[in-house]
């Protein structure tokens, strides 16, 4: 059993570097942060979903409140700066990035809402991203919330509630170059 210790030790460090990584970007500036939008159960949105009716979505949980207002106290006790926040459209992302940012810097952007079915659509939509993450040269970082697929679809990564992607940026392309988990 005592064998197998340095190895457990090992893998609860990894997510805590990694975490610190990010944080040490954060810090810096001038970076894109894809953060998915906090705790909201189920999946899919009912048939009757209208994007501008809360009560046709999938919402923030109670847990997923809490984790929002976390994610803007740690960002503010870790003194990353923020200059602006683009967020999906869809209630859950809105509702993250208010909770986590205040309403007066948040700003909505279409292209950050759930990816749709159809791949031409889905395509076009990953690409005005893409688009805008590449563009960005501010000091401060750029906190653009959306969904788990919009994320996977830009970086490969599929993040977990409230888990924030920071990019690395190359001449057409975007990677992950650290994560931040808030839970």
């Amino acid at each position: 059993m005592l064998r197998w210790l340095p190895l457990l030790l090992a893998l609860l460090i990894v997510p805590a570097q990694a975490t610190e990584a990010g944080w040490a970007l954060l810090r810096n500036g001038g970076q894109v942060v894809l953060l998915n939008h906090a705790d909201a159960p189920g999946t899919g949105d009912p048939a009757a979903f209208e994007i501008g009716n809360c009560a046709t979505q999938r919402n923030l949980s109670a847990r997923g409140r809490q984790q929002a207002k976390r994610i803007g106290a740690l960002f503010f006790a870790r003194a990353a700066p923020v200059d602006q926040v683009l967020t999906s459209r869809y209630c859950r992302a809105r509702d993250t990035a208010e909770l986590a940012f205040g309403d007066t810097v948040v700003e909505e952007f279409e292209p950050l809402d759930q990816l749709p079915a159809e791949p031409e659509a889905a395509a076009a939509q990953v690409d005005a991203m893409l688009e805008r993450i590449l563009e960005y040269t501010g000091s401060g970082n750029l906190v653009m919330v959306t969904h788990p697929s919009n994320i996977e679809a830009l970086t490969g990564v599929r993040p977990r509630d409230g888990e924030a992607v920071i990019l690395a940026r190359g001449e057409d392309s975007v990677s992950a170059a650290a994560r931040i988990a808030f839970n």
